[in-house]
């Protein structure tokens, strides 16, 4: 029986590389399927990316905590600066209606 007149012939190597397109596609697809069924690695994957996340937010909040604290350090000699700015502007003030 021949081919129909319509359909065009296909040479062997044609033939060869669909055959070799087929291969990789089907082996990918089995490294995705086997992927997918190895739980234990995906669970380990995913116990590793929540791991990286928590330091992160770690890292984050204690930057905010050490940002706080400074701050609050600041406070105390602001006032010391504040202090000393009031008397000497009373000690010049009391200076100049006394002469």
């Amino acid at each position: 029986m021949s081919a129909p007149e319509s359909t065009p012939q296909t040479t062997p190597e044609e033939i060869q590389q669909e055959i070799e397109q087929t291969r990789e596609h089907l082996g990918q697809t089995v490294e995705e399927l086997a992927a997918k069924a190895d739980v234990k690695t995906r669970a380990q994957a995913k116990v590793a990316d929540v791991k990286a996340r928590a330091r992160i937010r770690a890292a984050e909040a204690s930057e905010r905590v050490r940002r706080n604290q400074a701050v609050r350090r600041d406070w105390p000699l602001a006032l010391v600066a504040a202090g000393i700015l009031v008397m000497g502007a009373a000690l010049a003030w009391k200076r100049r209606t006394t002469t």
